[in-house]
């Protein structure tokens, strides 16, 4: 017979999950990341596992919506306090600094990202989508942000950018210093 949890041992277990998932991607990726080895780190059992969450797809798909929604969150609190394209270039740092923490939020063209994409129902990678759909409403939709060239150009500096991440390894230069610079000087040209 299976072991009923209390609200609150459910929540610990839940959260427990998402961090180890998000640990174990970032350090193995998704294909080397297994159920057994996240149930062995949390401490439950295997069939303890669907009672949170359908299938491993389902947990990498809530851990990355859910890091998208957290650095989304604090990168709207800068702006929001910095109403400017400065607090923009700011939210651009953060967001970056995130990114060189869970490389799984930019390694989207590699096999194991791939895997993943592919084993995803309709409905998770419609949450994938809508979730970087938000996230780059966070830098078009500010009432108060104007900008000096076409939108979709913006948006195109703006991933690329935070994109160049990719490259971190093979700068000759130390690489958030690179993207400060880059940042600070690229916002003059894309607000007003």
């Amino acid at each position: 017979m299976a072991r009923s949890f209390t609200e609150r041992e459910k929540e610990n277990i839940k959260r427990s999950l998402q961090e180890a998932c998000k640990q174990n991607w970032t350090q193995y990726g998704y294909k080397k990341t297994s159920v057994d080895d996240l149930c062995r780190q949390v401490g439950i059992s295997k069939g303890a596992f669907y009672l949170f969450f359908e299938s491993k797809e389902a947990l990498f798909c809530e851990v990355l919506c859910s890091v998208q929604e957290q650095i989304r969150n604090a990168a709207s609190k800068i702006i929001e306090k910095h109403k400017d394209k400065y607090g923009v270039a700011e939210a651009l740092k953060l967001i970056y600094r995130e990114y060189d923490k869970n490389n799984f939020l930019y390694d989207s063209d590699s096999t194991d990202f791939t895997i993943l994409m592919n084993k995803l129902s309709q409905e998770q990678a419609g949450k994938i989508l809508e979730s970087n759909y938000m996230s780059q409403q966070l830098f078009i939709s500010q009432p108060y942000l104007k900008f000096k060239v076409d939108a979709d150009l913006a948006m195109s500096v703006i991933y690329s950018l935070i994109m160049n991440i990719k490259n971190k390894d093979i700068l000759p230069y130390h690489h958030m210093e690179t993207f400060d610079f880059m940042v600070d000087h690229l916002i003059e040209r894309i607000y007003e």
